[in-house]
């Protein structure tokens, strides 16, 4: 059952394919440079830029090619002018099949049974016949000189001949003009003589202008070179005149302003002298007070100095002195202190051991005790000795330390003006007398007695009768 299925497609396909290939052998085409001439049974038709079937044995198809056909027309006879001058024409002309379909199946029926040569050949001979009557009736001349003419009276002659063989002319061009006698070549030599001559007569006629041009120009520059020079003359002699005169200006001007500016430097000079004079006074005046000032200070300062060791001396003197007072009595009060401490414990000591020690050792302390005593009431009879003796064996230290701000000077400007004694050096060693002095009122204001009572207080006092210390009388 599956052959006869299989032979079936296999007939069809093949079928198919030989009707394609039919098909495709029967079918035409044509190019938009050629045209297709179809006849046969429908009667002739015209196929462009598209194909048709061609059915076999009843119809048939030739191709007319409707490109454009370049070809030169160049005669082998010479053609004789109308002047009777035989010449040769060489020229170019492009003929087409017209693109209607009725010039198109004239060219067909004049030309689709030649080859191209052929084709071309009957169209040269036409050209050539036209050319021929053309160039009869024109002179060598004419040719020459107007070839376009030549080319419109060619198209316009050839249009009805080209037009019954479905054919157009497209250009006509000549080439070349030539003749054997030298026709054209002496054609041209009078006009070259003539412009020759015309062109030596306008040459001789550009010298003789160019010459009379050069002379008057000459002239012209001669009179206008005298004439600059003499203005250059005159100019230079004004100018240098008037440079004479700027330059006197210039050097009188140069004398007054000299005159002037030494003048002004000689003022100015004396003016800097008196300045420099008075800057001068002023800075030693300057300087002086600047000195006083420093003189004013100084003694300020030693003033402070000394204040301040008067209250050191103060400080140090009279409170040692108090100090050692107190320290005194602070010892004879811790004496008795100890004694009657020890006089306690012993009492004790010897009331554990019996009534006897006791009594013993109580009259022993207590004569211990007023021995303290006494020597209690010695050391306040002596206090008011004692402090007179520090203070003045303390005297000498007291005016070293007063001194001594002094001594940490490093440089003193003494400034004198005057004659005596209150100035000067002597003023500085008077001051310095002065600040010794005022030390007894300073030991006076300190320990609120007068030295002369103190001096005197230890004038008066004696030895005692047992030569153990002063006594009063």
């Amino acid at each position: 059952m599956t052959n006869p299925i299989y032979i079936i497609v296999g007939l069809a396909v093949a079928g198919t394919l030989l009707l394609m290939t039919l098909m495709a052998r029967l079918f035409r085409k044509a190019g938009p440079n050629e045209a297709l001439i179809v006849y046969g049974f429908r009667g002739p038709r015209i196929i462009r830029g598209h194909g048709a079937v061609i059915f076999p044995v009843v119809e048939n198809s030739r191709l007319l090619s409707l490109e454009l056909m370049s070809f030169d027309v160049a005669p082998k006879q010479d053609l004789y002018t109308k002047q009777g001058v035989a010449v040769t024409v060489e020229a170019v002309a492009q003929i087409k099949v017209r693109s209607d379909n009725e010039s198109i199946l004239t060219a067909a029926e004049q030309f689709l049974s030649k080859t191209p040569q052929e084709r071309e050949g009957l169209i040269r001979l036409v050209m050539e016949g036209h050319l021929r009557g053309i160039i009869g009736q024109l002179t060598v001349e004419q040719i020459v000189k107007e070839p376009e003419m030549v080319a419109d009276r060619m198209r316009s002659t050839c249009a009805d001949d080209m037009s019954k063989m479905g054919l157009e002319v497209i250009s006509f061009t000549i080439k070349e003009v030539r003749d054997q006698n030298e026709y054209i070549t002496n054609m041209g030599r009078p006009d070259i003589a003539r412009i020759r001559r015309d062109a030596e007569i306008a040459a001789a006629e550009a010298e003789r202008d160019t010459a009379i041009r050069r002379a008057v120009a000459l002239r012209e520059a001669a009179v206008a070179k005298a004439a600059a020079d003499q203005e250059r003359v005159i100019a230079e002699t004004a100018s240098l005149a008037k440079q004479a005169e700027a330059q006197r200006d210039l050097d009188i001007q140069k004398a007054q302003f000299m005159e002037q500016s030494k003048r002004q430097q000689a003022h100015a000079d004396k003016a800097y002298e008196i300045q420099t004079n008075v800057m001068q006074q002023q800075v030693v005046a300057e300087q002086v007070k600047v000195q006083q000032v420093e003189k004013e200070q100084q003694i300020k300062v030693q003033e402070a100095e000394i204040l301040r060791h008067e209250k050191e001396l103060i400080a140090s003197v009279l409170k040692q002195a108090e100090i050692e007072k107190q320290c005194v009595e602070n010892i004879a009060a811790a004496e008795r202190s100890r004694l009657t401490i020890e006089a306690e414990g012993r009492a004790a000591a010897i009331r554990a051991q019996g009534e006897a020690e006791a009594a013993i050792i109580f009259q022993k302390g207590e004569a211990e005790a007023k021995a303290m005593n006494v020597k209690a009431e010695a050391y306040q009879e002596w206090s008011q000795a004692a402090v007179v003796d520090r203070l003045i064996t303390n005297m000498a230290d007291v005016v070293r330390a007063m001194s001594e701000p002094l001594a940490k000077v490093d440089k003193i400007t003494i400034v004198s003006t005057g004659g005596d004694n209150t100035i000067g050096a002597n003023k500085l060693t008077g001051d310095i007398t002065k600040i010794a002095a005022q030390v007894p009122a300073l030991f006076e204001a300190l320990s609120g007695m007068k030295l002369q009572e103190l001096m005197g207080n230890i004038k008066a006092m004696r030895p005692r009768g047992d030569g153990n210390g002063p006594a009063n009388q």
